[in-house]
Parts: structure tokens; sequence; C-alpha cells
């Protein structure tokens, strides 16, 4: 088909005189449509033909003057080369801006972003305190206001002290006395070991009165019995024997008497000293009274919802105000899927919402062994016919050595911590 055109155009280019053309055959109407195509779709000449004859040149010539004027436009488009022949440094440049690009956005997110586990759900937390008075008084001094920062050791409430010190005073005289009462009984237990040894002598003068009676009774005895003395004599004798053994015996009794008291006193005064003590710890006690009427801050920190004024009365254990200590901490709810790779030590960036425009360096402190709702009020029950798998946020705590000094920091502000996991 393709030799065919050729020869037809080879043809058209170099026309025959017109005796020796040929008569052209009979065609049928039919012929004429699909003989058409193929002379509208002839073969451009190739360059082997343009370097024929310059008679065909200037037929050829003749035949585009003559044609519409498109033709020759169309024909130059044709032989035109393509964009990517006539720029290809161009196009290797832009494949290798692309080829670059999606290298720099690759080590972007592999050194930026793919190392990082970061969260919103994060906020700064505290163990915030309740100031409550152990004693009850009314307030004389509040020398601090709302938001304050307070040092360890300063005054924060002032209750008065009038009926403490009169009860520390009254605890101190009772001391004392029990104190004089201790002395009295040591020396009533050194008198009554005076009266034991005043017994004891009058044993011995008893019992030396007892011998003599014993020696003269027996005396009398044998001298009545050999008629040389009287009977009256001897029945005189052995009256003055009894009286001294009864002597005798009343002195060894007033020595266990004496002795016995010694216990009694020694007795009282354990019970004395016993009561020294109570009333030693109720001084004690008194002193610790008066002092919780002076509340003072533990540690530092900010004094916030202050409630208690000059002149209002305080009861024990009532709310005066909130105190906020500086140490505190981020707390951070991770995902599950995120802690991974999170370990103890870690580096973390925090940025508070408050103020974008800082950004803090902390450390990783420890990961909650175990899901927030694990350890709620009422923990998730599970156990249903009917499960939807929910991700759980595990409790990250995250500590900063240096908090900022030029603004306030406090518990439930928000924080996006970014912590670098590899």
């Amino acid at each position: 088909m393709f030799d065919d055109q050729r020869q037809a155009a080879e043809s058209a280019s170099h026309p025959l005189p017109a005796e020796s053309r040929p008569e052209p055959p009979a065609r049928d109407i039919l012929d004429l449509g699909r003989d058409a195509a193929p002379a509208e779709t002839a073969r451009k000449p190739s360059r082997d033909d343009d370097r024929g004859a310059p008679e065909a040149d200037a037929d050829r010539d003749g035949d585009q003057e003559d044609g519409a004027p498109g033709d020759g436009e169309q024909d130059e488009d044709e032989r035109r080369p393509g964009v990517l022949r006539r720029h290809p440094v161009a196009f290797i440049l832009g494949a290798l801006a692309v080829v670059a690009l999606g290298v720099g956005v690759f080590f972007y997110w592999l050194l930026y972003m793919h190392p990082y586990e970061s969260t919103d759900d994060a906020f700064v937390d505290a163990r915030s305190i309740s100031v409550q008075p152990k004693v009850g008084g009314y307030l004389v001094a509040v020398p601090v206001t709302d938001n304050q920062h307070v040092d360890a050791g300063q005054m924060l409430f002032q209750i008065d002290q009038r009926d403490y010190k009169i009860a520390l005073e009254q605890a101190k005289a009772q001391v004392v006395a029990d104190a004089a009462a201790i002395k009295n009984i040591d020396a009533q237990i050194q008198a009554q070991y005076a009266n034991i040894d005043v017994s004891k002598a009058q044993v011995a003068t008893a019992e030396a009165a007892l011998k003599f009676a014993q020696e003269d009774a027996a005396r009398y005895k044998d001298l009545a019995e050999r008629g040389s003395g009287s009977v009256q004599q001897s029945q005189s004798a052995t009256s003055t024997l009894q009286q001294r053994q009864a002597s005798v015996q009343s002195a060894n009794a007033s020595v266990v008497a004496a002795q016995k008291q010694i216990g009694s006193l020694q007795a009282q005064k354990a019970s004395t000293e016993a009561q020294l003590a109570r009333d030693k710890a109720q001084v004690e006690q008194a002193e610790l009274n008066l002092g919780y009427t002076t509340i003072q801050a533990v540690q530092p920190g900010r004094v916030v919802r202050l409630t208690g004024g000059i002149g209002a009365y305080a009861q024990a254990g009532q709310s005066l105000s909130m105190f906020v200590p500086d140490d505190i901490w981020v707390t951070a709810n991770y995902k599950e899927t995120q802690i991974a790779d999170m370990r103890p030590g870690q580096p973390v960036d925090l940025v508070i919402d408050a103020y974008p425009s800082r950004t803090i360096h902390g450390t990783v402190a420890s990961v909650q062994p175990g899901s927030g709702t694990a350890f709620s009020l009422l923990p998730a029950q599970n156990a249903t016919g009917n499960y939807v798998k929910v991700t759980q946020r595990i409790p990250v705590k995250i500590v900063v050595k240096d908090w900022p000094t030029d603004v306030s920091i406090g518990p439930g502000m928000s924080v996006v911590p970014t912590v670098t996991v590899r």
C-alpha cells in the first residue's frame, strides 16, 4: 500500500507530456472515495527526492504556490524536532532536581519526623496542697495574697496565741507540782529509813533486856527450888521475862511496818513520776499547739485560692488556701502505640500553649505501667459481648530541671511534648 502511494507521489512530482500520458482507466463511482484517501495522505517527500533534478524542484515549487498556503506550514511543523530533543539538558536538570527534592524530603522525615513522638494530650502537673490549720482560733495576721510566691519557712497565717500560751503555762505549772511531790515522797522515804533504824535499835534493846530477864528468871527459879529464895521473887522474874519477850516482838513488828511503809512511799513516788511524765507530755503538746498557731510554708511555692482573712475564725481542718509547690512536671498521655521505643532519660522538647515562642527542654522520668483508665475510680469493664477496641493512653512523666522564672507556669496548662526516641 505504501509502495503504491510512493509511486503515485513520484508520478505526481514528474508530470508526463500530454501526448505520452496514459489514459486513466475506467473507474466505478464507488472507487472514487477509496482513491481519494491515498492521494490526500501522500507520503512526505524525502531528502533524496529534494536532491532530484532542478526541474522537479521547480515543478514542486509551482505546485506549492498553486496549492493552499497551510500545506507548507504543516510540512514545516512535521519537520521540526520534539521539545525533549531541542532541550535535553533542561530535562536532565529538572529530573535531577526532582530526585534531589525527593531525597531531601526523605532525609527530613528520617531526621526530623521519624525519630520523634509527640502528643497534644499533655498538661503541667503538681501535687497541690490544701493549707489547713491543726488548731482552731481567730486569724490575726495573713501576710500573703493570691498567687504570691513564698519561700520555705515563710509565714502564711497567724492564729491568736493567747489561749494556747495559757494552756502551756498551766502544763508547765503542773510539771513543777509533780516534781515537788516527788521530792516530798523522797523525803518521806528517807525519814522512814530512819524510823526503821530506830525500830531496829529498839529490837536490839529489847533483846538485851530479854536475855537479862531470862538469866534472872533462871537464877530465881533455881534459888526457889533449893529453898534459898522465895517463890514471889521467882514469879516476879518470870513475869519480867515475859514482858521482855513481848518487847522484842513489838520491836520486830515495828521494823517490819517501817519497811513496808518504804514500799508504799516508793509506789507513790512511781505514780507521781508517771504523772510528771504525763504532764511533761502535755507541756510538749501545748508547745506544739502554740506552734500550730503559726502556719508556715514547708517548701517553696505559690499561694492560690486564698479564702482566709484577718478576723475570720479558722477551725481545725478548714481549708484556708491552696498551695502549689515549685516542684512541677508534665504528664503526657501518649498512645500505647507510641511508647515502644520510649525510655527514661530520653530528651524532650516542650512547647507550652500559653508561651508558644518558648521551647523548654526536659527528660522522660518514667512511664506508667498501665493505662490511665486502669487506675481510674471506675475502671472500664471489657467483658461484654460487643467490644470495640480503642487505643489506650499511657501517662508519661516528664521532668524539667530549669523552668522559666519570668513567666507563670502552673498545673493544668496545656503542653505539646516531643520525645526523641531514637
